[in-house]
């Protein structure tokens, strides 16, 4: 389906006014795009490690906004100047001009699948849901994932490095005992579900997102995982006290996040870790290991690995009694 695209330019000050004003004329859809930078709170909330470079912000902003293709639009756009005109009286709206084009209707939930196919690491195999398991790879170690709109497909080299550290040392503690894992930030759940698969007895799971839950929980069922397997739960461990105590210790406890994620959540670790248990983290860009390793020291853990691959990092630290 096509829709027609309508672009008013205007300033940054103008970009509420004149979203408000098509919101009263039943628009729905609104875009806004300018050059402002991010504010730190913005950039905290958004656990961003580099931003995006933009522009030098000139105080222009574009409100868009989209209306069905083949049917005419006079008289709602006629609406729209009226309007812009109008709140002329209460803010600086700039040039107010109106811009045409047209835009296809894509499917955004759906169309990213087709650059995401099976791949291994190292002899385990993880393939989308949707794609049909080849003849040849029936044997294999098989972990089967559907995102949906969680973060993790697996394929992201921050994931894969977290993959091997979880595939050493769950061997290693399953020599003694039971393994329990604790994946922070679970994301679609994969590395919960290669943990289980790895030989690991039970794993917790933790996300901002309740979407987050939802996902894992689904994917631990297509991979044919029980549910009494995994606990999950939505909140942040760097400061919930009451969540912190919901999950109690683990053997390993796994967070492919970003960096300013972990330095301030590295104080809380050793709490959930078992003496001897270790700390496996990962979504490090490069130029922020430093930063993060002197926070794992300052939590009282021992540093034991650090890999490379790209520009990402993984550091793995011990809890030592």
């Amino acid at each position: 389906m096509k829709w027609n695209k309508f672009t008013i330019k205007t300033t940054t000050l103008g970009e509420d006014f004149l979203s408000a004003m098509l919101s009263d004329l039943g628009i729905e859809g609104i875009e806004i795009e300018d050059n402002v930078p991010l504010t730190k709170q913005d950039q905290a909330e958004m656990f961003i490690d580099f931003l995006p470079e933009l522009p030098p912000d000139e105080g222009i902003g574009y409100v868009s906004f989209y209306l069905e293709d083949g049917k005419d639009h006079r008289e709602i756009l006629e609406q729209v100047k009226a309007g812009i005109e109008e709140q002329r009286q209460f803010v600086d709206v700039g040039e107010g001009t109106i811009t045409a084009s047209d835009t296809e209707d894509l499917d955004w939930m759906n169309n990213w699948k087709q650059y995401f196919h099976a791949f291994t690491i190292d002899d385990i195999l993880i393939k989308p849901t949707w794609e049909e398991l080849k003849p040849e790879d029936k044997d294999k170690f098989l972990i089967e994932i559907d995102p949906g709109i969680s973060f993790g497909t697996g394929k992201h080299e921050t994931t894969q490095l977290c993959i091997r550290q979880l595939s050493k040392y769950i061997k290693e503690y399953k020599k003694d005992a039971p393994v329990k894992v604790l994946d922070v930030g679970c994301g679609s759940g994969i590395l919960s579900i290669v943990a289980l698969k790895l030989g690991a007895d039970f794993v917790l799971g933790t996300d901002l997102d309740e979407n987050c839950i939802t996902s894992t929980r689904e994917n631990m069922e297509i991979n044919h995982l029980p549910a009494e397997s995994g606990n999950f739960y939505v909140g942040n461990l760097i400061d919930d006290g009451e969540l912190q105590s919901k999950v109690g210790t683990s053997d390993i406890v796994v967070a492919n996040i970003l960096a300013d994620v972990i330095i301030p959540m590295a104080k809380v670790i050793p709490s959930l870790l078992k003496e001897g248990g270790v700390f496996i983290t990962s979504g490090i860009i490069d130029f922020k290991e430093n930063e993060v390793r002197d926070a794992i020291k300052a939590a009282g853990m021992e540093i034991i690995e650090v890999n490379h691959q790209g520009e990402w990092v993984n550091v793995t630290a011990r809890k030592n009694g």
